[in-house]
């Protein structure tokens, strides 16, 4: 390697150690329940405020005073519902969550866990025996959900303000060595996948950029077993004849990249999944340049991409018996004297041309070749690609959801399912061969954007480059990845959103 090659392969490894993770992840131990323990507690109560063994004990351990508490403050146990309690000698605190009436999926164990750990301090321990549920081992799905919303993002805070405490977490629950294995086995591998891609997401643009992020995901994957990583840079990506991705990067002194993390956990001849996610690591909206009210959340831009990082990491940390090809291509969308500018005219790496309306949707341009790319070199027996793509999907859906488009609407009713199980819900718009006619170009094979219904059009840009017979689901999250108020399971920024997602369908398709 040359010494030129030497000294910035050093800089951006140093700029990569530099962006370790914000904030470490909870430390859990999963035990019998045990009413013998004091300090900071949470107890689990159902609807109607059923008197659990456990919770008799912490009652009479108070003289009555919890139930008197939560008879006072009409404490029904609805589900998520929350009563902290303070001076309940001989505990600290009492957090009590409502567990509702139904039975508790993995689902609304996550979010209970979450519930809880808003209202945690560093050192407590959670109380939850005689769960309403048939999954085996809640104590981990607790935890799951405890350590998701207890993210927090403050390394660019000094003084009082930064929160480097460790927290240790106790979870007393039924079948605490299967909740073990679980947790660490397994659960503890999504939660640090969902964590990656809120720690990148989050980053300010300065930090971040197309080179920054390909070392993140090296450093990420160090060690794994049976994964492989290829950047492609900017002379691999001419080469390639990638004219989309690289006309996107045109205006940055940082050059794009593809990264392609490959994971093997089957055999060599079974077809991989292929998941494609947008990594615009800073998007202005290029020429087409955006309004300054709320460009600075377009550091986020790049959230697809991270989430697939974070997606096939968790599969492979616990060595997930499928296939999968993660694509992450990486620009950033910057004004500069060699930006391309709208009338352009752009080839992809398949031939096909693109006529540049805006170089604010610069989003489908980057995933023309990176889905072109892996259908050539991979041939995926399922094709997803995931973009925070168009404001259109945030005002179709608002942010309850993400906007899933297929080919078919049994393949998104079969999303929906998967997004109610994972705990990030989808609903489906439609693609209808009018959207494809809405972007034919007077001078090229197609333009990059066609009116309304945006999110439409720009699953029908992206699926220009799909071929006919590939399983293909397209997810439009732009109206998921940031969140402006905590919900269960994150707090308020960036939720990581689509690791969950894509970590469920993985699962399903395995097996």
């Amino acid at each position: 390697m040359p010494a030129t090659h030497k000294i910035i392969a050093a800089a951006s490894l140093a700029i990569a150690a530099m962006l370790a993770p914000a904030h470490a992840q909870p430390s859990f131990s999963f035990s019998a329940p045990d009413s013998d323990i004091d300090g900071d507690i949470v107890l689990m109560v159902g609807e109607g405020l059923d008197m659990t063994a456990t919770m008799t004990a912490v009652d009479a351990a108070t003289s009555g005073r919890l139930t008197a508490a939560l008879e006072q403050a009409d404490f029904t146990g609805s589900f998520g519902a929350s009563l902290k309690l303070h001076a309940m000698s001989p505990y600290e605190t009492i957090v009590v969550i409502g567990t509702g009436e139904e039975e508790l999926t993995p689902r609304k164990l996550t979010d209970l866990g979450g519930h809880a750990a808003a209202h945690s301090g560093d050192d407590v321990t959670v109380l939850a025996d005689n769960l309403d549920t048939d999954v085996e081992a809640a104590g981990a799905w607790l935890a799951k959900g405890f350590a998701l919303r207890s993210y927090s993002f403050d390394k660019y805070k000094s003084g009082d303000d930064a929160d480097d405490t460790e927290q240790f977490v106790t979870v007393m629950s039924a079948a605490p060595a299967a909740a073990t294995e679980l947790y660490t086995g397994d659960l503890q591998y999504v939660v640090e996948g969902v964590t990656f891609a809120r720690d990148i997401g989050t980053e300010p643009g300065n930090k971040v950029y197309p080179e920054v992020v390909a070392d993140r995901v090296r450093t990420l994957f160090s060690g794994v077993r049976n994964v492989r990583i290829d950047v492609l840079d900017a002379q691999d990506i001419r080469r390639e004849g990638m004219g989309s991705l690289m006309g996107v990067g045109m205006g940055s002194i940082n050059d794009p990249r593809l990264v392609v993390i490959r994971y093997n956990g089957a055999g060599t001849d079974e077809a991989p999944i292929a998941l494609v996610g947008k990594g615009i690591t800073f998007d202005t909206g290029g020429i087409s340049i955006k309004p300054n009210n709320g460009m600075w959340l377009m550091k986020s831009d790049l959230s697809g991409a991270v989430a697939v990082a974070g997606s096939v990491y968790a599969a492979a940390k616990r060595q997930a018996p499928v296939n999968i090809v993660g694509l992450m291509p990486l620009a950033e969308n910057m004004p500069g004297r060699d930006a391309i500018r709208p009338g352009d005219v752009l080839t992809t790496m398949g031939g096909k041309t693109i006529e540049i309306i805006s170089t604010d949707a610069e989003g489908r341009l980057v995933l023309a070749d990176a889905v072109q790319y892996a259908q050539e070199e991979f041939n995926p027996r399922l094709l997803l690609n995931i973009a925070t793509l168009t404001g259109s999907a945030a005002r179709a859906v608002g942010d309850d959801y993400a906007v899933v488009i297929t080919r078919d609407l049994e393949t998104s009713l079969d999303m929906m399912e998967i997004g109610e199980r994972a705990g990030e819900d989808v609903w489906p718009l439609p693609l209808h061969p009018s959207h494809f006619d809405q972007i034919k170009s007077d001078i090229a094979d197609i333009k990059n954007t066609g009116g309304s219904p945006g999110a439409s059009i720009g699953a029908a840009v992206v699926g220009t480059f799909i071929d006919e017979d590939q399983p293909w689901v397209h997810l439009d999250i732009a109206g998921v990845d940031w969140l402006n108020s905590d919900v269960a399971t994150a707090p308020k920024g960036h939720a990581g959103w689509g690791v969950r997602f894509m970590d469920q369908l993985i699962r399903e398709e395995s097996e």
